[in-house]
């Protein structure tokens, strides 16, 4: 009895040392399947207001903020190198870089080249353009179709109602058909149904006929509505034509010299609906060829595009330029990741809890405060 436990103490000490090597492991690679000791290499390039690259070692900006919040949380190691775009895609789908950083808009294109991380910023496409002087605005509005449209709609509109108001009261109505001409008194049913689509309907009593009166008070109900989206139309009209009455849409991009972005999604975008422009390495060199007149419009991503005119006009440079008011060909920003990252899962998690705390809501007000 005494052999048979001197044996099963051994084998008992056994079993715990084989359990124990065999558990360890296993919990520490399921907790996080980076490793801490290894240098993330991390590709960038200039985008402000997402990266400002100043210089080698200075590096700020949306972007920068949120990696160094997400390697602050997951404890990496990293060391971050410019590129220009077409680059810094090629290095990660090539595993020559791990990860890289900046305003990367996911698409599906890339995505066959490369993985990328959840969204951390949605925006749109925007187009920027110069103001036009005053008297080229002028002749854009006054033969503008849409204003031309309205202002037709308005005279038959007015037309008519005079004709109707003429035939029920020009007989027993001498205060309102003065005139002892009938062309003067067709002119003045015009001025008559002028006045009403201008200037709303007349006095009730200024008609002597029921009908007359009748017809007063039907088109009183309609006609505030009517003057209404009139004038809508037209405010809409003469803003848009003092902007740039030549681009209503960005389909009109094809009738103008247009520059985007090498490589951009600007460009695949122009590239997709085949409007021909010219290709620029960065947004700024594209708004200098606009402040030269080498081009009429840029198009880029919309938060670029406002921040650099917005930081060019507080140095007193491009003050002519503005962002057009269209939203089109939604982007979503995101790290671009090399297949099968190690890490992919953790970036993730740490970039969803950033993107909902109150650091990363303050540093969008800080970069976007102020912008139109």
């Amino acid at each position: 009895m005494a052999e048979t436990k001197s044996i099963t103490k051994p084998l008992s000490i056994l079993f715990c040392l084989l359990f124990m090597f065999i558990s360890v492991p296993a919990q520490s690679t399921s907790t996080n399947n980076i490793k801490q000791d290894s240098l993330i290499k991390v590709g960038s390039y200039h985008c402000p207001p997402f990266v400002i690259h100043e210089n080698d070692e200075d590096y700020t900006g949306l972007t920068i903020l949120l990696w160094e919040q997400i390697a602050k949380r997951l404890n990496l190691q990293y060391e971050i190198k410019q590129y220009p775009l077409t680059e810094l895609l090629d290095a990660v789908a090539e595993g020559k870089i791990n990860i890289g950083i900046s305003c990367i808009s996911i698409t599906p294109e890339r995505e066959e080249r490369l993985d990328f991380s959840h969204s951390f910023y949605e925006t749109h496409l925007a187009i920027a353009v110069k103001k036009q002087g005053y008297l080229a605005s002028i002749i854009n509005i006054l033969t503008n179709k849409k204003l031309l449209l309205v202002l037709a709609i308005l005279l038959c509109a007015a037309a008519l109602i005079g004709s109707v108001f003429y035939f029920l009261e020009h007989k027993i109505n001498d205060k309102l058909y003065s005139m002892q001409t009938r062309p003067a008194r067709f002119v003045e049913g015009f001025i008559l149904g002028l006045l009403f689509i201008t200037k709303g309907p007349f006095n009730y009593f200024e008609f002597k006929t029921l009908s007359g009166r009748v017809l007063t008070v039907i088109i009183a109900i309609f006609s505030t509505l009517f003057i209404a989206s009139i004038t809508a139309v037209l405010a809409s009209t003469f803003t848009l034509g003092l902007l740039n009455s030549d681009i209503k849409n960005p389909n009109d991009l094809a009738n103008i010299k247009t520059g985007a972005k090498k490589s951009s999604t600007s460009s695949q975008f122009l590239t997709n609906h085949s409007i021909v422009h010219k290709a620029y390495n960065t947004v700024e060199d594209m708004l200098v060829a606009l402040e030269k007149g080498e081009i009429e419009a840029v198009i880029a991503d919309d938060p670029v595009l406002k921040y650099q005119i917005k930081k060019a006009k507080e140095r007193g440079v491009y003050t002519d330029m503005i962002v057009l008011p269209y939203q089109f060909e939604k982007q979503n920003y995101g790290f671009a990741i090399e297949d099968n990252s190690p890490y992919e899962e953790e970036l993730n998690r740490a970039l969803l809890k950033i993107r909902q705390s109150i650091e990363w809501r303050q540093a969008l007000n800080k970069y976007f405060t102020d912008i139109p």
